[in-house]
């Protein structure tokens, strides 16, 4: 079979064939099929999209195409479940609720991306933390999870090794906002990673990949149906994207958050809303819990007597980090060299929260290419939630940037993504909907 053949079909916007999809899976995997052929492939799905059969078999052969974890013979105590976030700014949801669930009695092998288009990724966020190794082999990340009850890592060579390479060309070519390709994406990694339940957060928005909430549920509807397929049960939140989530965005200063909020110590609203909302349905979902109130008391108690805190910094200990880093996290995490607050006056009424992740990009950040290095110090912290009444003790956010002229563009860039007005706008709730299995 000859790719180009392949690539004409979904140009000429025809369905591909199961037999054309495994093709296409297996040259992935194999490396057969050379990038700028993926690339045009990954722009005529984008353009003219799949149907769902085609959506199901290149999730299906993607998930197959590598290891497919087994955790029966563990004997666990508890159930397998997971969560995934199809991405956004600020997003540190996972590095929370990972042990907050895990304090409450799941098993949570959370598999997480690195950084996708302007959206921040888990497993960039975990390379802040000195030691940290998130690519550690089976044995290592299946014992972490039995003795610890979490482990977050990245996405391994043996695991779905297909969209391994899949996810690294479409981050840097323009076709990550695809339905069928964001699912078959998301779903091959947990199928592989045998869960017996999943919660996912599909982001709406102007910091998401889903801009509108007709196409958030289009996403969120994709996901439920081919999580049928493989009997996993799924539910979906579709969740506000229409500002930073939290008081940070960048690799080093969302790790602090993190360690702040674990603690107790700063559990910023709308944050602790969603992370507390996906923690119940993973309670909900998994069988832990049948009664949602039940559920909320408990994962807020595993927050406030600490026990989710000790869990994160066992996982941080056993999988080659510091034994006191949440104790010390400032004297571990990379500082930036300049360090300066963005001023604004009124009221904050609106962000243009794609361009925030773009800035971020900008000063280091974020990815240009597959394989940049990033600077981890980089980003902005003490970011002024929408409503905020801003002026002298109040900035808009505050900048971190390796050199006065990265900070300068990196503020022209925040300041032109905002608007003020002279009266607070009307608060959204972070929880847009919540999609099962029934809907």
């Amino acid at each position: 079979m000859l790719f180009t053949d392949v690539i004409r079909t979904k140009r000429d916007d025809g369905e591909l064939s199961a037999e054309q999809i495994r093709f296409f899976v297996n040259g992935l995997s194999d490396e057969s099929i050379p990038a700028e052929q993926v690339s045009a492939l990954a722009m005529a799905i984008f353009l003219n999209s799949m149907n769902f059969a085609e959506t199901a078999t290149l999730t299906m052969s993607m998930a197959s195409s590598g290891t497919v974890l087994d955790w029966s013979d563990l004997d666990l105590d508890g159930p397998v479940v997971d969560k995934h976030s199809t991405g956004g700014v600020g997003d540190k949801v996972s590095l929370m609720l990972a042990p907050i669930v895990a304090a409450c009695g799941g098993y949570v092998p959370m598999i997480t991306g690195r950084g996708l288009g302007h959206t921040g990724g888990t497993t960039d966020k975990c390379e802040a933390i000195p030691g940290y190794n998130t690519a550690p082999d089976f044995a290592t990340f299946r014992k972490t999870v039995r003795e610890i009850g979490c482990a977050i890592i990245g996405q391994t060579a043996d695991l779905a090794p297909a969209d391994r390479r899949f996810y690294t060309i479409r981050d840097v070519t323009g076709t990550v906002e695809s339905v069928p390709l964001i699912t078959a994406s998301i779903m091959a990694k947990k199928i592989a990673a045998g869960l017996e339940a999943l919660v996912m957060d599909v982001k709406v928005g102007s910091g998401a990949f889903m801009p509108s909430l007709e196409r958030a549920r289009e996403l969120g509807s994709s996901i439920v149906r081919t999580a049928g397929l493989a009997s996993l049960k799924t539910h979906v939140l579709i969740t506000d994207m229409n500002e930073v989530l939290g008081r940070t965005a960048g690799n080093a200063l969302e790790i602090a958050e993190t360690i702040r909020y674990l603690k107790n110590e700063d559990r910023e609203p709308r944050l602790d809303a969603l992370v507390m909302g996906l923690c119940v349905e993973m309670l909900v979902a998994s069988g832990i819990e049948a009664d949602r109130d039940i559920a909320l008391r408990r994962t807020d108690e595993a927050v406030s007597s600490g026990r989710a805190l000790e869990v994160f910094a066992k996982m941080i200990t056993t999988l080659g980090g510091p034994a006191d880093f949440v104790d010390k996290c400032d004297a571990y995490l990379a500082v930036a060299p300049v360090i300066r607050p963005i001023r604004a006056q009124d009221y904050l009424a609106s962000i243009d929260t794609r361009s925030i992740g773009n800035a971020i990009i900008g000063l280091g950040g974020g990815r240009r290419k597959v394989g940049e290095k990033l600077n981890m110090a980089v980003g902005f912290s003490a970011v002024a939630a929408i409503g905020t009444e801003l002026g002298a003790d109040t900035p808009l956010a505050i900048v971190h940037a390796a050199s006065e002229t990265e900070a300068d563009i990196a503020e022209a860039a925040y300041r032109k993504a905002c608007t003020t007005a002279s009266r607070a706008p009307e608060k959204m709730p972070v929880i847009r909907e919540i999609l099962t299995g029934a809907d």
